[in-house]
């Protein structure tokens, strides 16, 4: 089985990471903004298409990251700043949005991040 390659946007303002809290199936835990990869699309295309459409701003990319690879999917991680536009929920997110599949955009202190349900913490909290 092919894994699900993704591009996601760490983005740090005023000591808060910009996260998408989600609760599925009564399961509550926080995912770095982004998305899967579409055909013939770069992975700093997706990173930029994604966060237009979860969260309807435009993004710059300061610097790749890193690659990590997880059991179902691969995701990269960029360094990027909001160039406009304040996050605001859309797209298929806001679309499938019910009380067993919700979606909320939140900026988060990076010093309270460890009690999080969240991957990538250790790379969150070397970039504040």
């Amino acid at each position: 089985m092919d894994k699900r390659i993704s591009s996601r946007a760490i983005i740090i303002e005023d000591n808060k990471v910009l996260l998408m809290f989600r609760r599925k199936n009564n399961k509550e835990y926080y995912v770095i903004p982004g998305g899967g990869l579409e055909e013939n699309e770069t992975l700093e295309e997706n990173v930029k298409r994604e966060l237009k459409e979860e969260m309807g701003v435009d993004i710059e990319i300061v610097k790749f990251l890193k690659k990590s690879e997880y059991e179902n999917d691969i995701s990269n991680y960029f360094l990027c700043n909001i160039i406009n536009g304040r996050p605001v929920l859309g797209g298929e997110e806001k679309d499938k949005q019910s009380e067993s599949n919700y979606y909320e955009i939140r900026f988060v202190d990076i010093d309270s991040i460890d009690n999080l349900d969240l991957r990538e913490k250790e790379l969150i909290k070397t970039l504040k």
